[in-house]
């Protein structure tokens, strides 16, 4: 009989289950908020883990957060200021400053164990963490960004999913679109936030309600979407404009000098003017089920998605 292997085993669904060789665990440690793991997978190299579940995967990390931060980042006509809300990984700091016109980056993430394991641990993070326009705060997101000095250009939601008791469900909600992120951004300011899974199949879980929530707040509201081999599925995104007339690009040649102007020397692996027109282009089943939805996030009224992760020896 051979060896046992080890396997990471994650919950998509009640019914629904799927897994990934582990090749070697690099390290387990705990914060007070979560468990904080970093494993050597078959398909994808270095997993990161918060509580068995996957957040980033070495060899598609780069999909999720071109994805996330340069679309509202080129959309802005000179972002300066930027506040990212999570993102301890570093990940979306390091896309961020990728920019030239960025002054000033504000990171905030509630876990100081995942930020500093992420610099020790994450290579591809390190310079993100030393550049001197980031500021890392180790605090609550909402709070920092009520009691931020001034207002930001781009505001950037990169937290965790709305996760049946987890406290981020709250930053999803109409009352903190209302009340503090449209209040802190400039005048023609721009917020994104990644939206949760965005499947044929998975899109009303939680993306078309963030989409139709944010709808309520702010006068014009892109979607987007991209497969992701490592969360199984193809994930959301969803940029608010604050500003009734701004547009989205218009060429594919226009994003690309957009691109060559603004990120000189550092090419982007992922994104293009053509990938993100196509980003844009959701299929016609997603676009019904967007257009269908009712369901404005609220406190007293979420919507949550499904999901564990836990580690099996087979």
């Amino acid at each position: 009989m051979g060896s046992k292997r080890l396997w990471l085993e994650e919950e998509l669904q009640d019914d629904l289950k799927w897994s990934m060789l582990t090749r070697d665990i690099l390290h387990a440690g705990k914060s007070k908020f979560q468990d904080v793991e970093l494993i050597e997978t078959g398909p994808f190299g270095k997993v990161l883990l918060l509580d068995g579940k996957v957040q980033s995967a070495e060899a598609d990390e780069h999909v999720y957060h071109e994805c996330l931060v340069h679309p509202a980042l080129l959309h802005h006509p000179n972002p300066k200021s930027v506040f990212i809300m999570g993102g301890g990984e570093g990940s979306t700091a390091r896309e961020v400053l990728r920019h030239k016109s960025v002054e000033r980056c504000v990171m905030v993430d509630i876990d100081e164990v995942v930020c500093s394991f992420c610099e020790k641990h994450l290579e591809a993070n390190t310079e993100a963490f030393k550049d001197p326009r980031l500021e890392l705060i180790i605090d609550d997101a909402r709070a920092q960004l009520e009691k931020a000095e001034g207002t930001f250009d781009v505001i950037i939601g990169d937290l965790a999913d709305p996760v049946f008791g987890g406290p981020c469900y709250q930053l999803y909600t109409q009352e903190f679109y209302q009340t503090v992120v449209a209040k802190k951004l400039s005048p023609g300011g721009i917020f994104v936030t990644q939206s949760g899974p965005a499947g044929v199949l998975s899109a009303t879980q939680v993306y078309t309600a963030i989409n139709h929530t944010l709808a309520s707040v702010f006068p014009v509201v892109t979607p987007f979407l991209q497969h992701l081999p490592s969360f199984a599925d193809c994930w959301g995104w969803n940029m608010a404009f604050s500003d009734s007339k701004q547009q989205v690009l218009g060429s594919a040649e226009e994003i690309d000098a957009r691109i060559a102007e603004r990120l000189a020397g550092h090419d982007l692996k992922f994104l293009d003017g053509t990938t993100l027109r196509g980003i844009m282009s959701i299929n016609k089943q997603t676009r019904a089920a967007i257009a269908a939805e009712t369901h404005i996030y609220t406190v007293d009224n979420p919507k949550f998605i499904h999901g564990d992760g836990i580690k099996t020896l087979v």
